[in-house]
């Protein structure tokens, strides 16, 4: 009865091992990949300092553009300046104009000093 269970004994042994390879592979890939992550996360943490300058730089070449939106408002409110002392008689229809362009002047103005600030603490 030895004889017969011989084969039976031998795959046995052999899906054993093939399970055991499986998991030890498995083993592997995972330590391997965790080597890998904290590879990477070790070189996110060391930047050189010219990169960590073009950086610098960037955010205050982004933060200047930024600002560019107050412009428009400051010619808006020019050219009602220049309505005005041009055609004084339209006082009251240019004033509820101009209290209009005033507040979305402010508007904008808040708005690209929000998105500068953002630029340069945020990120």
């Amino acid at each position: 009865s030895k004889v017969n269970n011989r084969p039976a004994m031998l795959t046995q042994a052999l899906i054993g091992n093939r399970a055991l390879a499986l998991l030890a592979r498995r083993a592997a890939v995972k330590s391997s990949l965790a080597r890998a992550a904290m590879t990477v996360a070790s070189r996110q943490v060391h930047v050189s300092a010219q990169r960590r300058d073009i950086d610098q730089a960037a955010k205050y070449i982004g933060a200047g553009a930024a600002t560019v939106g107050v412009a428009g408002s400051g010619a808006g409110i020019g050219n009602l300046v220049i309505g005005y002392a041009r055609n004084p008689s339209l006082k009251q229809q240019l004033f509820s104009y101009a209290i209009l362009g005033f507040a979305l002047s402010e508007a904008m103005g808040l708005f690209c000093l929000m998105m500068a600030f953002l630029i340069l603490y945020a990120f």
